[in-house]
């Protein structure tokens, strides 16, 4: 298969730069999946230049024919999702089926925008005082910085960009360097179906560019970012000089308690989905289990027995459930927190064979894991769970807000007073009872106590203006006797 060369999307064209960065993916590592145009930072700067010019035309657009565009681009999208699927295995590893599903997930997420961009887009109040109306309406925040991330390459950036365009905001999309072919297949669908010129702009660049160009150089109205704490902090600097909007969405370690009265065949299955969807590479994956009451000795058996009998391969594979990870240097780092646990006295339940060759790591449980361990204290980012026993729950919540660092906390349980504890006590903003860390819903900001959570509608993407209006029709004009008005 022939490896093309992408393109930057700048104003109304295409601009390649030859010969390109070589795109290679984890599982054949010696193949070329694309050639990638690296960006200059005079691209950088056209590309931001052509959102703000395409700015005023694209806000002021009938919302009804905003979506029309998108609701194209939904259905293109759809049409091309198992070709996406395929460049997302080859890319990123992530095995055929689930990448499949995820193309179908972004299309669906670009219809839903489209649709609730014809939604309301203020309110009017009455007041106490004859002849005086207030109405608020919602206009386009402005240009729009999308950074992404490659573990979920097309539907996290299907869900910031399709919503910012349905409220009338340009874009200016950085996919991850990590799967750039992924990232030109979303703005490839938007384009062909009628986006205009400039209103979205991609340039392949390194993040510190990016952060350089057009966030730090004030360039944009908001930011939305989705990466590592480090790079998070960097942005809030950065968009407070500026002031910028910014929303921002970070990973962690994400615990699991489970009760000693809890469907445990059940939960097993919930946690190893949790942990191991995408070989645990996403900011909301389960890495850390807690039991209490005797819960983990039931437990364990069922999720070693689980990851034991997972099939792992060729990500093109339509039977494989765990594909590599995204790099070597992601494996190692992998390797690094297991051999932390188990130098300090974390012993090894069950781990997987690997085929030969490719970024490839086991799916491990450990046990005797105790919270100072960096499996506790890090992201891990990969396939690993890690068991900590405590005696009773008020210790088991107590620890998870030690350990419990990511957007997402879950209990198992039967109990409504244990789960009513645990929804009143946990720190995470997406919580789930019975349920994977990583279902149903969308994980929030920085843990504990962020900015708020993530906004498929509109408001994201827009500012509130306030508007009184005096003197209505059939109204007496507000005039107070003795003010100074008249």
């Amino acid at each position: 298969m022939s490896a093309s060369l992408l393109a930057h999307r700048i104003g109304d064209e295409w601009v390649a730069e030859t010969p390109g960065r070589e795109d290679r993916g984890p599982a054949e590592p010696d193949q070329v999946v694309a050639y990638v145009s690296q960006a200059s930072r005079e691209h950088m700067d056209a590309a931001a230049a052509a959102a703000r010019a395409a700015l005023p035309g694209w806000s002021v657009t009938a919302p009804p024919a905003r979506a029309e565009v998108l609701f194209r681009a939904a259905a293109l999208l759809a049409e091309r999702a198992e070709a996406i699927g395929r460049d997302m295995a080859r890319e990123m590893g992530k095995p055929i089926t689930e990448a499949i599903a995820e193309a179908r997930r972004a299309a669906a997420t670009v219809r839903e925008a489209a649709a609730l961009g014809n939604g309301p887009v203020g309110k009017v109040y009455l007041t106490a005082t004859p002849g005086v109306q207030v109405t608020t309406l919602r206009v386009p925040v402005g240009v729009v910085v999308a950074m992404t991330p490659w573990s979920t390459p097309i539907e996290v950036p299907a869900r910031v960009i399709a919503p910012a365009l349905a409220a009338g905001c340009t874009v200016l999309f950085k996919p991850s360097h990590r799967t750039p072919l992924v990232g030109n297949h979303l703005v490839t669908a938007l384009v062909d179906a009628g986006l205009p010129a400039g209103v979205l702009g991609m340039v392949f660049a390194d993040a510190a560019l990016t952060e350089e160009a057009w966030v730090t150089a004030g360039v944009a109205d908001s930011v939305v970012f989705t990466g590592s704490r480090r790079a998070a902090q960097r942005l809030r600097l950065a968009a407070m000089a500026h002031d910028l909007a910014l929303h921002v969405e970070t990973g962690g370690t994400n615990g699991v308690i489970v009760a000693p009265d809890a469907d445990m065949p059940r939960a097993a299955a919930r946690i190893v989905r949790g942990a191991l969807t995408c070989a645990g590479q996403r900011c909301t994956a389960t890495s850390i289990v807690i039991g209490y009451g005797g819960a983990l000795e039931a437990l364990q058996p069922l999720l070693a027995e689980r990851v034991r009998t997972l099939r792992i391969g060729d990500p093109l594979d339509p039977a494989t459930v765990l594909g590599p990870l995204v790099s070597a240097g992601a494996r190692e780092r992998v390797e690094a927190v297991v051999a932390d646990a188990e130098l300090g006295g974390a012993r090894v339940v069950a781990r997987s064979a690997l085929p030969a060759g490719g970024a490839w790591h086991p799916p491990v449980v450990l046990e005797g894991v105790t919270a100072t361990m960096r499996l506790c204290q890090e992201e891990v980012f990969g396939p690993v769970i890690g068991l900590l026993e405590v005696t009773d729950l008020p210790e088991a919540l107590r620890l998870l807000d030690q350990v419990g660092s990511g957007p997402t906390a879950t209990i198992h349980t039967r109990d409504l007073a244990t789960s009513s504890a645990f929804m009143t006590t946990a720190r995470a903003l997406h919580l789930s009872v019975n349920g994977e860390s990583a279902g149903g819903g969308l994980p929030g900001d920085l843990a504990p106590g962020g900015t708020g959570q993530q906004d498929l509608g509109a408001a994201r993407y827009t500012r509130t203006r306030t508007i009184l209006v005096e003197g209505l029709p059939g109204q007496a004009p507000f005039d107070r006797p003795g003010s100074l008005g008249g």
